[in-house]
């Protein structure tokens, strides 16, 4: 079941906890946790580990490396995430899929934008089939920030509906 208490948008590399989908979420749920991440990857995992602790139930938006922070946090922690929604996510990080050692299956909704120049769209779509068990690729007319889609989502549809 949604908790907005256990809402978390998490960034992408030069993103912060003020940029325009954070904002755009907080509008929509002031409860959700918005952290600014800094430093590696492995860095910002730690700092994710930090937010979640042992809590479960959690819903996930990441957006480019946040997504892939979300995926990561789900393949390695699947009995505290509910659901994943990923913006353009950054799941060609050299050695993500090869780390997955299982599916991932917590429910994931995934955007990627058919004009992404930073993240291909076929590699992400590839790598996603085979990594996820219960997704929804949705493709967009859109870059890689994904500005013109992320306010167009029914934002409450996608996040409170069952999983």
């Amino acid at each position: 079941m949604f908790d907005p208490q256990r809402l978390i948008f998490i960034h992408g590399l030069e993103g912060t906890s003020r940029g325009v989908k954070a904002t755009l979420l907080r509008k929509l749920y002031p409860e959700i946790k918005t952290p600014d991440f800094t430093g590696s990857l492995e860095e910002r995992m730690e700092q994710l580990l930090s937010v979640i602790n042992q809590t479960d139930n959690w819903t996930m938006v990441g957006s480019s490396l946040g997504g892939l922070m979300a995926a990561l946090f789900a393949a390695r922690r699947p009995h505290q995430v509910r659901k994943l929604v990923l913006l353009a996510p950054a799941l060609i990080w050299p050695g993500f899929a090869a780390s997955l050692t299982a599916p991932i299956e917590t429910p994931t909704i995934l955007y990627h934008g058919q004009r992404d120049e930073l993240i291909p769209l076929q590699q992400v779509r590839e790598i996603a089939s085979k990594r996820f068990n219960k997704l929804e690729f949705i493709i967009v007319d859109d870059d890689h920030g994904l500005y013109q889609t992320v306010h167009q989502i029914d934002w409450r549809e996608i996040l409170e509906k069952g999983t």
